[in-house]
């Protein structure tokens, strides 16, 4: 197996500390605008919780039939922070192996991780957005009022947008670190034939 460079472990190590930010900042963002509301209603995803405008944003929904945000209807608050604890220990232990095998485990989980959470979350917005009370107070014949997972949506009245948070951003700047040790590490190993052979 090819050991990875020195600085390359290094970078690793430290991509996977930097994920301890995540536990302390929100992943996940959705704004939403309106006429009465110019100002915007922000409400934003933690790693077990949520923030912002969610009691004003839940009652706006409720009168088309959504149901109510509760910390409660995400099951995935419970298990999160045991999900982020697993892949910076993947990260570490990669780091301390030193080897090309570790580094593309730990790109692997990132990858399946984000995902996985991306599936889950259009899934959630789905049932949330299609699902609604029959008895709502303003109902409209075959709409439904999913959110956007990625980007701008217009949902009557409303521009809802959903993007990344600080840690989103976090795990996404991690995964470039990563593609990019993976390309140093390619062309590092790429040299050093070359070299011996020049030395020969």
């Amino acid at each position: 197996m090819m050991p990875l460079q020195r600085i390359s472990r290094l970078l690793l190590a430290v991509s996977a500390l930097t994920l301890i930010s995540v536990y302390f900042v929100p992943l996940w963002r959705i704004l939403l605008w309106a006429p009465q509301y110019p100002e915007g209603l922000e409400m934003k995803i933690w790693i077990n919780n949520l923030s912002g405008d969610v009691k004003i944003i839940s009652a706006l929904n409720h009168y088309i039939g959504m149901k109510h945000i509760e910390v409660s209807m995400f099951p995935e608050f419970g298990y999160m922070i045991y999900i982020v604890g697993g892949i910076i220990a993947v990260g570490l232990l990669a780091a301390l192996w030193g080897k090309r095998a570790g580094l593309l485990a730990y790109l692997g989980v990132m990858v399946f991780v984000g995902l996985a959470a991306l599936v889950d979350f259009y899934l959630w917005g789905y049932d949330y957005g299609h699902n609604l009370n029959p008895d709502a107070a303003i109902k409209v014949e075959g709409m439904s009022y999913q959110p956007p997972l990625i980007g701008t949506k217009v949902l009557l009245n409303f521009t809802a947008f959903s993007g990344p948070d600080s840690g989103g951003w976090i795990f996404i700047l991690n995964g470039v670190v990563l593609l990019g040790i993976i390309y140093f590490e390619w062309h590092a190993h790429k040299e050093v034939p070359k070299i011996r052979t020049k030395v020969e």
